[in-house]
């Protein structure tokens, strides 16, 4: 269904960068001001520590901005990323822009060097994310200490709460809050369902609403271990409820930058953005580089029935 951007990849390492010199992947996008915003993860020459950069296009495919050094970092008097910030996913909502992503590090206090992957959160005023003003909010940890990752925002309230998305492997819940703050009633929203979804599946960006619920782009993957990219629905009033899945995938790894790279075999979203009824999907290909897929939101709705 999604049909691949013929000048892919369009980011890729900066060797010049220490930052960004060893893989650029896995990105948020979100559009504003007439441009596609792009905050993805990279790593560098300084080991498995993942930051955030920044780029932008007008048109959704071609680059016109990226700046050369990190937007985001992990906070070095903080434990709990240590080791990186990680699949950054953003959602406007009122005047800021809210940040989740992966925070990868130690659990502090205790006696050994216990790894810890949880779900972080920081927002941003728009302004000052479009004036490239990076005076990014308090750190906090939406469910804390639970391993979790693969986590978004839904745009709007639905029934008077917030609604968070987020993988405890290998399924997709849905929490929801009254203050961004603390998370309750989680619950299974989409289980392993088809063969190409069979080892796990995980959210991938912020959703799209549309006459017929809302629309999401998720990554499953299989029994070989290919990273292949799906298509849900979720009901406009119940966030916790699928209404329409895309029985196969819509983006399986193909081409050389999908297949070979540091992690071979990998299609892997963290956004999309609809510009003039035309759906764009940002994803990682093979961990390495970032390239652009498209489908026309009418198609789709289709497929939906």
């Amino acid at each position: 269904m999604l049909k691949r951007f013929e000048g892919n990849p369009i980011l890729g390492p900066i060797h010049k960068h220490p930052w960004e010199a060893r893989m650029v992947f896995n990105t948020a996008a979100i559009y504003l001001d007439g441009k596609v915003h792009l905050v993805y993860r990279t790593r560098g020459l300084d080991g498995g520590i993942s930051r955030c950069g920044y780029a932008s296009s007008r048109d959704g495919f071609h680059i016109d901005e990226r700046l050369d050094y990190p937007i985001f970092s992990p906070d070095p008097d903080n434990d709990f990323e240590c080791f990186g910030v990680e699949d950054p996913r953003l959602t406007k909502i009122g005047d800021r822009i809210y940040m989740l992503y992966t925070a990868y590090g130690l659990v502090p206090g205790i006696s050994r060097r216990i790894q810890s992957i949880q779900l972080g959160m920081t927002s941003i005023n728009v302004d000052d994310f479009l004036g490239h003003r990076w005076n990014w909010g308090k750190r906090i940890y939406p469910l804390f200490r639970v391993d979790n990752k693969d986590a978004f925002l839904f745009p709007e309230k639905v029934g008077g709460k917030y609604v968070l998305y987020h993988r405890i492997s290998p399924y997709m819940w849905v929490s929801y809050s009254d203050d961004l703050k603390v998370w309750e009633s989680a619950k299974i929203v989409m289980r392993n369902e088809f063969e190409w979804e069979y080892y796990k599946i995980g959210a991938g960006g912020p959703p799209h609403k549309t006459e017929k619920g809302w629309l999401l782009v998720y990554h499953a993957v299989d029994r070989e271990f290919n990273y292949q990219l799906g298509m849900a629905m979720a009901d406009l009033n119940d966030p916790g409820r699928i209404i329409w899945r895309h029985k196969k995938p819509v983006l399986f790894p193909e081409k050389d930058y999908e297949k070979y790279g540091e992690v071979p075999n990998v299609t892997f979203t963290c956004g999309s953005v609809v510009i003039d009824g035309t759906l764009f999907v940002y994803y990682g290909g093979a961990d390495t580089v970032i390239g652009v897929a498209t489908a026309e939101m009418d198609d789709i709705l289709k497929e939906v029935g």
